[in-house]
């Protein structure tokens, strides 16, 4: 062999080892872990639901990973915050009926584990949370640095002005903590510092981000050039005060904004994939994707597709998100998982990644769907509680009378919802077995009596002035 062919053979044996070698440690490396969160998107949102609104990004992560077909969240949103991040039902914190709103001194006891803790305790150094927290701002012992996170950029409370990310008249934008006054549209702000701290984490072991969209919460705000994809007329107002929520009129309309709000969301959500395949570590990184709740139907633009109901509701609409998870290394090839799941089983499913095993699970409310994921096992018979008295087992959902008085029920209702997914057809004269058996599952979470619960949404708002810049730690 000449010298020249034995530099080849050098060359192409050193080029194997290196792949084979990056290929051994990923598998047996704990992946990287991206939540990505949006607010009040809708289950006929995206485009892989049949949408009329662009989410290009979303629909390929679709192809790419595995679609969770019946992925169960809260109706609202600070509670399925609280289930995500503590795998427990939210009412064990007190919150279940509404969210945290600025004027309340409410947060979750500081000595529950949350996820970012535990992770923190297995080797991940970096561990953010970029975007909208809204799980309680009136204390230090509230705030994300304090409940395991290293790092924070975003908004404590809900509802932000996108352009000036003030609430109540003032500036709610962070950066760790020290207040931020970076401009720019919070959307992209939001993505710009996840792809930052996915640059920044790469090479320091496994990371989690934990990125929280506002978008497309209220209010409805959106760039001009977005807005041109949706046929803004400049020349026209944004869009009447007075329009219908579902109102298409004259101009310009609300749909158009919520659209394009979407589609910014989607290309920030492409440009945090893009920094994955960028250097090369999205095979051994792990991607959910998810909405907190189903579509506001206030707003004017969200849609629950075909499902019944919407934000605030038991019915799918209201609860039943749009979910994809990719993890190349670690997942089935299976394209769609109907497994029932939800908000609570993604720190059990992470803890037995993580540390295979633990004794933790058991202390969880949800359950790990690891199986399912990678050997695509159908898992036994699992109760899964959405609050207010409703309850899923299996394909039978019960949902109570007296509970949400949003729902207007005044007698129990069933539904089979593999066979009316969109819950047109009440069982429960037919089965009135099943509606007792699923009714004592739904009393035995709905008589859980927390420590505290957070009050009515509306309580102490009259008054309210909200500290500077949002900033507890200024010295008053």
């Amino acid at each position: 062999m000449n010298i020249r062919n034995l530099y080849s053979v050098v060359l192409f044996m050193t080029s194997f080892i290196s792949v084979y070698a990056k290929d051994v440690k990923a598998k047996h490396q704990n992946p990287n872990i991206v939540i990505i969160v949006a607010d009040d998107l809708g289950w006929g949102d995206v485009g892989f639901h049949g949408s009329w609104i662009k989410t290009p990004h979303l629909d390929k992560l679709s192809e790419e990973g595995v679609q969770l077909s019946r992925f169960y969240t809260a109706p609202v949103c600070s509670p399925t915050r609280a289930g995500l991040l503590t795998g427990m039902y939210p009412n064990r914190f007190g919150l279940r009926e509404t969210v945290i709103p600025p004027w309340r001194d409410f947060g979750i006891d500081p000595s529950t584990t949350f996820l970012p803790e535990f992770l923190g305790e297995h080797g991940y150094k970096n561990r953010a949370i970029i975007g909208k927290w809204h799980l309680g701002h009136s204390r230090p012992e509230y705030y994300p640095l304090n409940n395991g996170f290293t790092h924070f950029y975003g908004h404590l409370n809900g509802a932000i002005d996108y352009f000036t990310h003030e609430r109540e008249g003032e500036l709610d934008w962070h950066n760790d903590y020290e207040s931020s006054y970076d401009k720019g549209y919070s959307t992209d702000l939001i993505a710009e510092e996840a792809v930052r701290s996915i640059q920044n984490y790469s090479k320091e072991g496994p990371f989690f981000l934990y990125v929280a969209f506002n978008a497309p919460h209220s209010p409805l705000q959106a760039k001009t050039e977005d807005l041109k994809m949706y046929g803004f007329d400049e020349s026209q107002p944004l869009y009447s005060k007075k329009e219908g929520k579902n109102a298409e009129g004259q101009g310009n309309t609300r749909k158009q904004t919520y659209g394009a709000m979407v589609t910014c969301m989607d290309r920030g959500i492409g440009n945090i994939l893009q920094a994955l395949d960028d250097l090369q570590i999205e095979e051994n990184t792990l991607v959910l994707f998810f909405s907190d709740n189903g579509a506001d139907e206030g707003s004017g633009g969200g849609s629950s597709g075909e499902l019944r109901g919407h934000k605030f509701l038991e019915y799918d609409g209201g609860v039943r998100s749009p979910a994809i998870i990719r993890w190349p290394h670690g997942l089935t090839k299976t394209k769609q998982i109907d497994q029932l799941t939800g908000f609570v089983d993604v720190f059990p499913t992470i803890c037995e990644i993580v540390d295979p095993g633990s004794s933790r699970n058991e202390s969880f409310d949800g359950i790990s769907i690891l199986s399912a994921l990678t050997d695509n096992k159908t898992i036994d018979s699992r109760t899964f509680y959405l609050g207010f008295g409703a309850v899923i087992q299996d394909e039978w959902k019960v949902i109570r009378p007296n509970y949400n008085p949003k729902m207007q029920l005044q007698e129990d209702v069933l539904y089979e919802l593999k066979d009316d997914p969109t819950e047109e057809t009440d069982l429960a004269s037919k089965y009135p077995g099943v509606v007792k058996e699923l009714v004592d599952l739904a009393e035995k979470f709905d008589t859980i009596k927390p420590a505290k619960e957070v009050l009515p949404f509306g309580a102490g708002r009259e008054n309210f002035v909200a500290p500077k810049e949002w900033n507890i730690f200024i010295e008053k």
